[in-house]
């Protein structure tokens, strides 16, 4: 990704944070509290988040840090947090425990999406 596509998808994730956030919090507090899934929805938009200022974050430094692993890490930062929260919105939202065998590989795109920022802060020369 370059930095352009970094900062709208990390603009666009803070959208649908707030978004999703509110409307969890008040339209379907009542569901989410009567089927035991309040904090995961609340996971899933705490997670949504921290990705998407971690996406701003790369999309800035991709000016003064030009790297494939910057792009790399972006890449993984947006994928990660559409399988993640994703998967628990829709396990939230339908019921459907299968979606939640997705969770875990959005995870590890996450945590794969930290090394690679990490590599490009140790790999750059200024």
């Amino acid at each position: 990704m370059n930095q352009r596509a970094s900062l709208l998808a990390g603009s666009l994730l803070g959208l649908v944070g707030v978004a999703l956030g509110a409307f969890g919090a008040h339209a379907l507090k009542g569901m989410l509290t009567a089927s035991g899934r309040l904090d995961t929805y609340e996971l899933a938009v705490r997670y949504e988040f921290y990705h998407a200022f971690a996406l701003l974050a790369v999309g800035i430094l991709q000016h003064y840090l030009p790297s494939k692993y910057l792009k790399t890490s972006a890449l993984l930062f947006l994928g990660g947090t559409l399988l993640f929260s994703g998967s628990l919105y829709v396990l939230c939202l339908s019921g459907w425990t299968g979606i939640a065998m997705v969770t875990p590989f959005g995870g590890v795109l996450l945590i794969f999406g930290w090394l690679f920022l990490a590599i490009a802060v140790v790999s750059s020369k200024k």
